[in-house]
């Protein structure tokens, strides 16, 4: 066998365990896929799902759901899932339980505080270490301005220890000394509506009418939303208890 044949029967044999290797290599990573797509599911995102419609969800997926807690979310749809862990996106071996925290359908009841008698400042420090919401000032004349005189649930006075739902917006009734009964009109532009409403507050003024446009779609968009416009605008004096007109996009299209 001369040198030359030698040569080529060498290049061929190198080429064909090369091709071999290849083909080899090219199965074993199918079959790797194969057994993944077979083990390994992705987790839906299932937020804002109500329980029934969370395992509808998964039941053809080979995973399971378990409630593992739930909370109350001031303003949230009730009875729907807030957060899940793995979370939606994830990938997970088939069999897995994905935990669920729901939002609680009825609110956790509590004492109704005694607020008369305190400042506007310190019963609005009350009314949040108690779970409850500054709903109106309402201003009536009185020598001491910002001294809760009464305390009302729903348009009617609600006594200390009544039972109540943390959440709740109770609206306090204080005084006004009419000498000193201005307030400076802050720049809400920027700021979420919670944090608007607390900017409020905390100038001893209140808010009006609050409208969220079309790109706000749902509660968790609502979170999101910031001030684009107020009326009236900032930058005056205006007398305390005046409501402020709010108007809200989603923080992604505000800018």
């Amino acid at each position: 066998m001369t040198d030359d044949t030698k040569s080529w029967l060498l290049r061929n044999l190198l080429l064909a365990l090369v091709v071999v290797a290849g083909i080899v290599f090219t199965i074993s990573l199918g079959l790797k896929a194969i057994t993944r797509h077979n083990r390994y599911v992705t987790v839906p995102d299932m937020k804002n799902l109500t329980l029934e419609e969370a395992r509808d969800t998964v039941s053809m997926l080979g995973i399971k759901v378990d409630v593992s807690d739930s909370v109350f979310i001031t303003g949230a749809r009730r009875g729907v899932v807030f957060s899940q862990l793995p979370e939606g996106g994830s990938e997970v071996k088939k069999g897995r339980t994905v935990s669920l925290t729901m939002t609680s359908k009825q609110a956790k009841k509590i004492k109704m505080p005694s607020l008369v008698g305190f400042s506007l400042r310190q019963a609005r420090s009350e009314m949040n270490a108690k779970g409850l919401r500054l709903g109106r000032i309402i201003y009536q004349a009185d020598l001491a301005t910002n001294l809760v005189l009464k305390q009302k649930y729903r348009g009617r006075d609600i006594a200390p220890g009544a039972s109540i739902g943390v959440g709740s917006f109770i609206d306090l009734v204080v005084g006004l000394n009419y000498e000193e009964g201005e307030t400076y009109l802050p720049n809400l532009e920027g700021m979420t509506y919670d944090r608007a409403v607390d900017a409020l507050h905390d100038n001893n003024l209140n808010v009006g009418d609050a409208r969220f446009d079309r790109s706000v779609r749902n509660y968790a968009d609502s979170l999101a939303a910031v001030v684009v416009k107020q009326y009236p605008q900032s930058g005056r004096y205006v007398r305390m208890g005046t409501p402020v007109n709010l108007q809200l996009k989603h923080s992604e299209t505000a800018r």
